[in-house]
């Protein structure tokens, strides 16, 4: 039985780095395997490509590398075969590609993501899909060690494998101090997130003034929260004040001020997106900065997020949920799994914006890392080392996670199908004119309708599916009214609608 599985493409590899560079990686898979045996951990190396290899676990060779249905099927055989407790992707997109779901919040010209690129759908049980829908039950332990997209030499790939090899628990005091840091107008929202995991709030940083160039003594801190713009293809985050939105942090602004280990939750637009830095000749993402500098984790966004200015929602739960699993003593793959479930369990429904930001939202980093000494595992102490029963309590685990997520899967009402406006009463068209308001919106703002999709597990039961709401309305746009100053970027308007009357809305700002 194996703890932990490594699925690349050999073929993909070799076509990046030629046969010198593909030895040099697998030499330090190998050290990883080593390493790994001694911590109690048993991993093995799949290649999607193998013909033979995935012939063993029953399943079909990936012949296209980019192909995320190849993919999807190939891993799903790998892990039904055997069932690890972590399964890591090592490669970028274009070595193992992200899956292509179905932006549901897609909107032209204001949130143009789709797909809405991730791993998601490797963490569950159900097959290829783009419907974000199908995946809101998630119940595999993943993460990714990505190298750089059109690299040609394993240099950096190497470095992050020595990482993962080389990487020490530490006690929970080095992960306290953290680097907190958000665009000013979402100062509220932050605030309110460090609370939730340190808290305290009090050395909290806002862009503007603060940025881009921070001191090393605030970077080297090992647990880093930012909530701030970013962009696509870009190697910058942004502050905003009013109009204006200066630089908070750069990948080359992190250069040499990263220690090793840290763990860092990004809630930014495209904070997490794997672009061809080498083929476009400009700085690589600031996500993969991180990681070069020896980040044990980081999780983020491939495109546009969203959360609140003032209070908590979407992307800050997400991250929120993660970071505390993290200081509690879990693996950093787990401490994903657990917050992608906390977050589909703690929302009523699925709307359109959850299934996004549960779809979006990858670990960029070798799942098997616990950077948190637990000074308590099942009743024993984590420097216990007896690997067999650390391997029962970890089994007990992933059993409790498997089955959470089954019911996530068969219960939660969704809202993914986009369906036509339907009839809108006097009422209604009122409140969703006060909304987009509120939100700076024209009062004439285009809402999309979106139906409920009542579980299977539902059925018949009247008394669960009473306060299911009968559709989502949803618009997304960019404010035109000086009404609200912070909402000089993109916003998505959520809007609940029950048997014909709006019983609820979230106003959330583009990250």
């Amino acid at each position: 039985m194996d703890d932990k599985i490594i699925v690349t493409n050999r073929s993909a590899l070799a076509a990046k780095y030629g046969a010198q560079g593909l030895r040099k990686v697998r030499q330090a898979l190998v050290a990883l395997v080593a390493a790994d045996k001694k911590r109690g951990i048993k991993s093995r190396v799949v290649y999607l490509d193998d013909k033979a290899g995935m012939k063993k676990v029953r399943g079909k060779p990936v012949t296209n590398a980019r192909d995320p249905r190849q993919n999807k099927a190939a891993i799903d055989a790998v892990f039904k075969a055997s069932n690890p407790d972590y399964l890591m992707i090592l490669g970028a997109i274009d070595v193992v590609p992200h899956q292509d779901l179905s932006n549901p919040a897609f909107s032209d010209g204001d949130d143009d993501d789709n797909p809405a690129w991730g791993d998601l759908p490797y963490a569950c049980d159900a097959p290829y899909s783009r419907d974000p829908a199908k995946f809101v039950g998630p119940t595999r332990v993943v993460g990714r060690v990505p190298d750089m997209v059109s690299a040609g030499e394993p240099s950096y790939l190497v470095g992050l494998l020595k990482t993962a090899a080389a990487y020490a628990t530490r006690p929970a005091s080095d992960y306290l101090r953290y680097f907190g840091l958000s665009a000013k107008v979402w100062q509220g929202s932050t605030r309110l997130s460090l609370n939730n995991i340190f808290g305290n709030a009090t050395d909290l940083l806002l862009a503007p003034p603060s940025g881009p160039n921070h001191p090393k003594s605030q970077l080297k801190r090992r647990m880093h929260f930012i909530n701030c713009h970013g962009g696509s293809a870009s190697a910058e985050f942004q502050g905003q004040q009013g109009n204006s939105y200066p630089l908070s942090l750069t990948s080359k602004a992190t250069r040499r001020k990263i220690s090793d280990g840290s763990i860092a939750a990004v809630e930014c637009c495209y904070g997490a997106q794997l672009y061809d830095a080498i083929t476009l000749g400009i700085d690589p993402p600031i996500c993969q900065s991180y990681l070069g500098q020896g980040a044990y984790g980081y999780l983020g966004s491939t495109t546009i997020a969203y959360g609140p200015a003032d209070d908590n929602g979407a992307a800050d739960l997400i991250c929120q949920y993660f970071l505390l699993s993290v200081l509690d003593g879990a693996s950093i793959g787990r401490a994903t799994l657990v917050a992608r479930q906390q977050y589909v369990a703690n929302a009523a429904q699925m709307d359109a914006i959850d299934l996004k930001t549960l779809a979006q939202f990858c670990l960029l980093g070798d799942p098997s890392v616990h950077p948190v000494t637990a000074v308590v595992a099942a009743g024993v102490p984590k420097s216990t080392p007896d690997a067999d029963a650390e391997r029962v309590f970890r089994a007990e685990r992933r059993s409790k996670l498997r089955q959470t997520g089954e019911f996530l899967q068969e219960s939660k009402p969704t809202a993914s199908r986009r369906v036509p406006e339907g009839r809108v009463s006097p009422n209604t068209k009122a409140a969703l004119a006060n909304i987009a308001r509120l939100a700076g919106l024209s009062r004439t703002q285009e809402f999309m309708a979106f139906a409920v999709r009542r579980p299977a597990a539902f059925a018949g039961k009247r008394a669960k599916t009473a306060m299911v709401p009968s559709r989502y309305r949803i618009a997304i746009g960019t404010p035109t009214t000086k009404v609200e100053t912070k909402a000089s970027q993109g916003v998505a308007v959520v809007a609940k609608e029950f048997d014909g009357r709006i019983v609820g809305y979230r106003i959330y700002r583009q990250r």
